[in-house]
């Protein structure tokens, strides 16, 4: 149900308006980190997938305050499923 709702997390970070192409290239990044991570056929020597969902955090709390509401669910449901 975890990983479910991250996509889900991830998908409605990707519709919120007024987003950069830089930031979207963040919130791009951190999907396919994610995908990485629970993809059982790849291995992940590090992780820092919940560091960079932290940093994406702060950087949205000023000026994306919707988006800062949905990655903080989203860092909550990564710690959830043990990232």
């Amino acid at each position: 149900m975890s990983e479910e709702r991250i996509k889900e997390l991830i998908g409605e970070l990707e519709k919120t308006e007024a987003m950069g192409e830089d930031t979207l290239d963040v919130v791009r990044q951190l999907e396919s980190d994610v995908h990485d991570f629970v993809n059982p056929e790849l291995e992940t020597a590090e992780n820092t997938i919940l560091d960079d969902a932290i940093a994406l955090e702060a950087s949205f709390a000023a000026t994306h305050p919707v988006a800062e509401k949905i990655v903080r669910e989203l860092i909550n449901n990564l710690s959830r499923i043990g990232i």
